[in-house]
Parts: C-alpha cells; structure tokens; sequence
C-alpha cells in the first residue's frame, strides 16, 4: 500500500522536514514498542522523508571528535555554498557568521514548537539540523491538556527532553556545536563564538514572547508585561489541567464581553476549565486592558487568533486510532488526517464528526510511545 503526502510548505508555520511516501507491507517484524520486554509482530513499513538537508549538529560534532579538521572545514564550506548563501563563502569569519545564524534560527524554531505544544522526544545533536528544520520525527508529541513536565518517550526516564527542557536542550545543542567550530577557528575568534551563543537565551524569549503575543491576538505593540500576561494563563492552564491547542483557539472565539461576564459557550469545553480558577477573572482584565491600550478591537483580535491558533492538530490519539485501523488494511483514517490536517485552522465538517475538536478520549493517556514505535 503507498500513501502519498506531499505538502509544498509546512502547514503550521513550523520549518520542517516532509513525508513524501508511506509504504506498507503484509511483511511483519519483531518490536518491543516501549522497551518493556513484551515483543509483537508488527507490520513493516517505509517512510520517504524530504528535506532541504540532512546535515546536523552531529554531522559536525563527529568529524571535530576525530580530529578531521580539514573534512570539516570543507564540510562547513560546503554548507555554506548550499545553504547560506547570505555568507560569503571566502569571508574570514563565516564560521562565527554561520554560528550565529544557527543559534537566532534555533532559538526561533523551538520558540515555535512551544508555543504550539509541540515535543520533540529526542533532542540529541544528531537530531538537530543545521537548517533549524524539524527532522527526525521518533516519540513527539502535540501534547493534550497543558503539561510543562510533559515527557512524549516513555523510555526517557531521565525526562531530559520534556517539553519545558527543550529550550535549555536547545542552548546545550549549541554549546555542542560551538565546542566542534572552535577547532577550526583562530584564539582571537573563540571567545566571539562563546559571546555569540551566550545572545541565545535574549533571542529565544522575545521569539517565544512575539509567538505568543500573536497566540492571545497582541499583533500592536510590545509590552514587558505581556510575558507576565502569557506565563499568568500557561500557570492557569497547568493547574486546569486544560488543553493547550484549544484553550487559545475558544479564547480567540470568545468575545471579551463574555470572558468578562463569565459567559462561555458550552461547547467552549477546554476555555471553561479556566473558568473556575480565581485568577482568571483578573487575568481577562488585564488582557482586555493591553488590547484596548493598543486599539486592538474585537474583530481583529479574532482574525489574528483564528490565524495563529490550529483547531486541530495531530495528537497522538488520533496517530493511534490511524495506526489500529492500517492494521486491518483500513487505510481511511490515515487519508482523513491528511486531508484535514492540510487545513488546520479551519473548521472542517468531516474533523467536527471525528471529534477532533472534542475532549480527548480517556484511553489517549494511556498510549505509550519510544523510539521504537
């Protein structure tokens, strides 16, 4: 069976690598899923994975460990031909200028993967592109309610790559990555490369604060407290236990008015879990001054937030419900999910039916993934 899933850009606005070509066989392997020791016959499968390219941290970390200088130098020269282009390739200092670019594209990506609930799994250097592109897609997970401590890979006992982690797993990367560029670059140029990775934690949170800003529909103006007005709502959302991917779209679908009042539709489900908090009440105050502040009217902060905000994403209960079905040779969930999630944003009838926009299902909390998966 192939299934074909070639999208032109990365639907969520999230750099990424694509999944040309899905093919499936009769054939079955061995697999212990989780690592607990219980192996099943598992079909096999072939995915066809497209990117720009597949060059990772690793990819220089390993030659600077063996001491291939003069491979590296040429691998490095090679990168920038292809990829960085905005580098002259002759410039003395293009390694710091590559770096540099590097770190402001990581601290971006992984902005963009928290502030769509996104968990990586497994964030070692080897799975970290040059590119700053998602690559390497094993135990992720859109997460459900809102959990910082949220672990996708059951076999991560350390929780080293929790979804709050990721940032700091983001600067340990980098620092990975500026120990293998020292090798090749002059004393006087080293500590530039240290001053360089030390901008990652600045460059990181005001992409992590503007991804959010345009989350609750702030698209004028930028205030410090908007990063209290964030955190104060993730805070609120955690005690909740309510979901994250929801919660900001329903925001967005509820006028001010009523978040005042109290009033939330009832179909608003993951927005009413806020509604019993006693700090949600202030919190909508302080939102609505910051919009009124800026002349953010209704109208348009729900267009910002339509557009910034999925509907429906690809959490693992429903990856799952797919998998069970391709089992039985019943390929029609898979091609529902690739159809709908093409359009994210927008409510479609066939996911209202499917209940993609529904609470999840009690049993989701149960599913365990690994890199074996």
């Amino acid at each position: 069976m192939i299934i074909k899933t070639i999208y032109a850009n990365p639907i969520l606005g999230i750099p990424t690598a694509r999944c040309a070509t899905l093919i499936t066989s009769s054939l079955t392997v061995m697999r212990d899923l989780v690592y607990s020791g219980q192996v099943s016959n598992e079909k096999t499968a072939i995915v066809l994975r497209l990117a720009r390219s597949w060059f990772r941290f690793g990819s220089i970390e390993l030659l600077a460990k063996d001491g291939e200088l003069d491979l590296l130098r040429n691998l490095l020269d090679f990168i920038i031909e292809m990829h960085f282009k905005e580098i002259p390739v002759f410039d003395a200092n293009r390694y710091l200028q590559l770096f540099s670019t590097i770190v402001d594209q990581t601290a971006h990506l992984i902005a963009l993967w928290q502030a769509f609930g996104f968990a990586h799994g497994v964030c070692n250097t080897d799975n970290f592109s040059i590119l700053s592109i998602t690559i390497d897609y094993g135990p992720f997970q859109f997460m459900d309610h809102f959990d910082p401590d949220l672990v996708p890979n059951s076999s991560d006992d350390e929780k080293r790559y929790s979804y709050k982690r990721q940032p700091d797993v983001g600067y340990y990367n980098l620092e990975k990555l500026a120990e293998s560029l020292a090798t090749v670059l002059p004393p006087q140029e080293r500590a530039i490369l240290w001053n360089i990775l030390a901008g990652y934690t600045d460059l990181y949170q005001r992409a992590y604060t503007e991804e959010f800003r345009k989350k609750l529909g702030l698209i004028v103006g930028h205030e410090r407290e908007d990063g209290v007005l964030v955190e104060s709502l993730l805070s609120m959302m955690a005690q909740q236990k309510a979901d994250f991917t929801l919660t900001f779209r329903q925001l967005g679908a509820t006028s001010i008015a009523d978040l005042d009042a109290g009033h939330v539709d009832k179909k608003h489900w993951a927005l009413k879990m806020l509604l019993v908090n006693p700090k949600f009440h202030a919190w909508v105050i302080s939102y609505r001054q910051r919009l009124e502040k800026y002349g953010i009217t209704e109208d348009v902060r729900q267009k910002a937030m339509d557009l910034s905000n999925p509907r429906y994403v690809l959490r693992n209960w429903m990856a799952e419900a797919a998998i069970e079905a391709a089992k039985r040779n019943d390929f029609s969930v898979v091609r529902s999910l690739a159809r709908i999630l093409k359009r994210p944003f927008e409510e479609q009838e066939e996911a209202e039916h499917l209940g993609y926009a529904d609470t999840p299902p009690r049993w989701a909390s149960d599913i365990k993934i690994s890199c074996a998966s």
